[in-house]
């Protein structure tokens, strides 16, 4: 009876506890986590790929000034060696607009794609997020679980271990059963210890991320009804997968752009045309008292630079540009086997997990049932105290087995949407839903 009681009060006590939610860990892990910072920083650095990209294509305009000073010996003349000393200030605006650049119409488009990969990368970003703060909360509820059934277990076994100590004293019952009491009551201290620590390390994690202490944790409710995937059909999440996942996204973007890149390479052995136009005004200082000279000259016309040998860079930045092409056709198909492993897992980690959820709750009342009846021999004298201690060490492995077993099925559930590309933060406040005040 007061085995049942501590379990009530440790049930109860979970319940009145309420905490931070899994949206509240996110939005704190969003504005705290170093690794999402650092990605979204890296989007923003790829937002100017373009805008760097499309400046190839639009005019150029480029002023220089000077000043010189010449220094002029003549040698032979009319009238012997003379030399004089002027100085020339001028300037120079120039105008090139590029008319046809094999290469920069391919760089533009590569820049166009770089941005796209910016904000593929940035949404995996996202969602590697969103799991890693499921992935920490339930790892703490997890620990936090473990903690508190080894401590409710060494309380039940401790007290089982004054009731054989007693029973021996009075005749009631064997050596063996104390032994044995004392036995397992040491292995909880152990037992104990080690969930300490680990709850320890699970937290620590937890902090990594939000970077501040770990706040006190919502939890789930025991009477939750595990989700099932929609639609409920592998192949549909596989293909899903395939089409839409974010890092097969990101491939067949990588794919473009090396499409691209050999296609600027090859554009190095081809002619280019621009519209020049160019001003010159130089101001010749007096020389030698004589009045300086003016020259203004502006030119506007076409240039045509066709490059027909470079030493073979050419060639050897196509080859190289061809090979990363191919690179990247392996990375997507890569992706893609990757996704579907991904889907694959998530799927039935769900299926499997919501099954497994069922199960352990079936298992957890017959276990109970089971504990009643010990109960019930051993005040008959057809059970042991060995024997409640079994059924009493059943219940709790089973518990600790059941909540470990809700919380993988909701991370998997949160990888599957991951798998295709549909993981959002509406898919915590799902699970938010789920928690008990």
């Amino acid at each position: 009876m007061r085995f049942r009681l501590l379990v009530v009060a440790l049930g109860l006590a979970a319940q009145t506890a309420w905490g931070a939610t899994l949206g509240d860990i996110y939005r704190q892990a969003r504005d705290n986590d170093p690794q999402y910072a650092s990605a979204r920083a890296a989007n923003q650095a790829g937002h100017e790929k373009e805008p760097q990209a499309r400046a190839g294509l639009l005019p150029s305009l480029v002023f220089s000034a000077f000043l010189r000073n010449n220094n002029v010996e003549y040698n032979k003349s009319l009238f012997g060696a003379t030399s004089f000393n002027y100085t020339a200030p001028g300037l120079t605006l120039a105008l090139t607009q590029p008319l046809y650049r094999k290469q920069n119409r391919e760089f533009y488009s590569q820049g166009q794609l770089q941005t796209r990969l910016a904000d593929e990368q940035l949404l995996a970003a996202e969602e590697d997020l969103l799991l890693r703060s499921a992935k920490a909360y339930f790892d703490v509820l997890q620990a936090q679980d473990v903690l508190s059934f080894a401590r409710a277990q060494k309380a039940a076994l401790a007290e089982q271990l004054a009731q054989a100590k007693k029973s021996f004293e009075v005749g009631a019952a064997t050596i063996t059963d104390t032994h044995e009491a004392q036995a397992r009551s040491d292995l909880t201290v152990a037992q104990e210890i080690a969930a300490i620590n680990d709850l320890d390390v699970k937290r620590g994690a937890l902090e990594r991320l939000i970077g501040r202490q770990a706040p006190s944790l919502a939890r789930l409710d025991e009477k939750v009804t595990m989700p099932l995937p929609a639609p409920n059909n592998l192949q549909d999440w596989i293909q899903r997968a395939e089409a839409d996942g974010v890092p097969v996204q990101a491939a067949r973007t990588g794919l473009e752009i090396a499409r691209h890149e050999v296609g600027r390479q090859r554009g190095g052995h081809l002619p280019t045309l621009d519209l020049a136009a160019n001003y010159n005004d130089i101001r010749n200082q007096s020389i030698s008292g004589t009045t300086g000279l003016e020259t203004r000259t502006g030119v506007i016309g076409l240039e045509f630079n066709w490059p027909l040998y470079q030493g073979g860079v050419v060639d050897s930045r196509v080859r190289e540009a061809v090979a990363n092409q191919e690179k990247a056709r392996f990375d997507l198909d890569n992706a893609r086997r990757q996704a579907v492993l991904d889907a694959r897992q998530g799927f039935l980690g769900v299926v499997s997990g919501g099954a497994q959820v069922k199960a352990l709750e079936q298992a957890l009342a017959s276990t109970r049932l089971q504990l009643s009846s010990t109960e019930l021999g051993l005040e008959v004298g057809v059970r042991t105290r060995v024997d409640v201690l079994n059924a009493e060490q059943q219940i709790y492995s089973t518990l600790r087995d059941l909540s470990a077993a809700r919380y993988q099925t909701l991370v998997a559930m949160l990888q599957l949407k991951a798998a295709v590309g549909s993981l959002a933060e509406a898919d915590i406040k799902a699970i938010d839903a789920l928690l008990k005040e």
